[in-house]
């Protein structure tokens, strides 16, 4: 074994498919499959199922609840629904059953170990149309965002990243300083995050402001 293989567990709706996929992929030098008991939160999940579903949902949850975050989904059916309720779920890779080869499979599960998205290219722009409807027909009308802040939470966080204090901040935007305060509490609660530092390390690292 070497430091750079990548650690993968497969998760299937059945044991045929789950060994058809652990064979492809132990022909691979950099993948090494894993037991999921084994599993660290660097390990990829692969989970087989026939379509984005409730039955691929459970499957999701059983390896996260092994503490593995990221995800590759392979499924026979993939539409316009199948794919957003991919990206409600968090599956960071989607492959067609039909175009799962080993190096197909290598590749994707490379990407989102890196971090990356990778969908099918002729399903991207599909998936764009659809978040940009969300975005436009749901989130924009309630002041939200796609990236989890509202427009509030984005100024001020903004703001405090630029050095300014919180009458400084209530004072550019037109705020009482208890409402800043409170956006802050807010922001810092949902995320989980310890203070207005933290949080401002946070958004940026995320790409939120």
């Amino acid at each position: 074994m070497t430091s750079d293989r990548i650690f993968v567990h497969v998760e299937a709706s059945d044991p045929i498919s789950e060994a058809g996929i652990v064979a492809a992929l132990k022909t691979r030098g950099e993948i090494w499959v894993a037991d999921g008991a084994a599993a660290t939160p660097a390990t990829v999940a692969v989970i087989v199922a026939d379509e984005m579903d409730d039955q691929a949902q459970r499957l999701l949850r059983t390896v996260r609840g092994r503490g593995m975050r990221q995800a590759v989904a392979v499924v026979s059916e993939l539409d316009d629904a199948g794919l957003m309720r991919a990206v409600e779920f968090g599956v960071a890779g989607l492959v067609r059953r039909r175009e799962a080869t080993a190096d197909r499979l290598a590749q994707v599960i490379a990407s989102v170990h890196r971090g990356a998205g990778v969908v099918p290219p002729d399903l991207l722009g599909r998936l764009l149309k659809q978040v940009s409807q969300v975005q436009q027909q749901v989130l924009a009308p309630r002041g939200l965002r796609l990236n989890g802040l509202t427009d509030r939470e984005s100024d001020v966080l903004r703001l405090v990243a630029a050095g300014l204090d919180t009458r400084e901040i209530a004072h550019e935007l037109a705020y009482s300083e208890r409402t800043v305060k409170n956006v802050l509490h807010d922001v810092t609660h949902r995320f989980h995050l310890r203070n207005r530092s933290h949080a401002v390390a946070f958004a940026i690292r995320e790409g939120l402001i």
